[in-house]
């Protein structure tokens, strides 16, 4: 958390504010933030003087494209989120991250927990540095690569699909919300599904991201994760088994159960997946 919903959104709002805008000043505050980086100096001097080209994303990450041919890295682990605000502005606490456009917009990396960060790699460092599959929104492996990538796999789907070098995006609330609505119990080894259930677990993959990212993400009660502009996604009413134990199914009604696969907490309806 975030993942690719909550970052696709951050993404959107963060765009219009930085593609065409060169970073005139850049503030590392925490060494963690840009511990990814060989030389942690290289984010700050990197990105100063540097106009942003294109703001993209793969799965969780979001990737700024500079004019020096480098990119720009963000990651917000747990508990990052992006600010966008103007000189002056009140700082909120754990803000380890600052830069600054040359039309006075600062974006701001806050991080109580430190497992986000940002780089700036170069074309090399960027392959050997994200081992990333195809992306779980724009470019979705069709159903026979997705089969052979779990061919023969005894690991739980549930693990599989939080593995980004398969699909990057999941994480654990749309892993378990993508297997409630193919039908599949979490615990099931990744090789054990029939050629329909892996087209019925593709399928569900897209439309449950984009309906995600037409809420503005989930933000959970304890707020980690919130818009650039400071509000919550609206998308945690609308979770069908994540988070939700003991309550009914919005499907079957039965009590939805939780179990610990990969040492995450997975939540499924014991009754509509098998």
């Amino acid at each position: 958390m975030p993942e690719l919903p909550e970052v696709e959104t951050v993404r959107r709002y963060l765009a219009p504010v930085v593609e065409g805008r060169r970073f005139v000043d850049v503030e590392v505050r925490h060494p963690r933030t840009s511990r990814r980086n060989t030389n942690p100096a290289d984010v700050a001097d990197r990105l100063r003087g540097r106009v942003v080209e294109r703001l993209d994303r793969h799965g969780k990450f979001l990737l700024g494209h500079l004019d020096s041919e480098m990119t720009w890295v963000t990651h917000l682990g747990m508990s990052g989120r992006v600010v966008i605000a103007r000189p002056g502005d009140a700082e909120a606490i754990h803000t380890h991250f600052v830069a600054r456009t040359d039309d006075g917009a600062e974006v701001r990396l806050v991080d109580p927990r430190t497992f986000g960060f940002v780089a700036v790699f170069t074309p090399e460092e960027l392959v050997s540095q994200l081992n990333l599959g195809r992306d779980a929104l724009s470019n979705l492996p069709r159903t026979p690569q997705l089969a052979a990538a779990l061919d023969g796999r005894t690991a739980p789907i549930k693990s599989l699909l939080l593995d980004q070098r398969i699909i990057a995006g999941l994480g654990n609330i749309y892993a378990d919300e993508v297997l409630h609505l193919a039908r599949v119990r979490p615990t099931r080894p990744g090789g054990s599904l029939s050629p329909v259930e892996m087209a019925k677990l593709r399928r569900s993959i897209k439309p449950l991201l984009e309906a995600g990212i037409a809420a503005g993400g989930t933000s959970l009660n304890d707020l980690a994760y919130l818009l650039p502009d400071g509000q919550a996604g609206d998308y945690l009413d609308r979770l069908r088994v994540y988070g939700r134990e003991g309550q009914p199914c919005r499907k079957c009604g039965t009590a939805i159960e939780r179990v610990v696969v990969g040492g995450r907490s997975s939540f499924f309806c014991p009754r509509c997946q098998v």
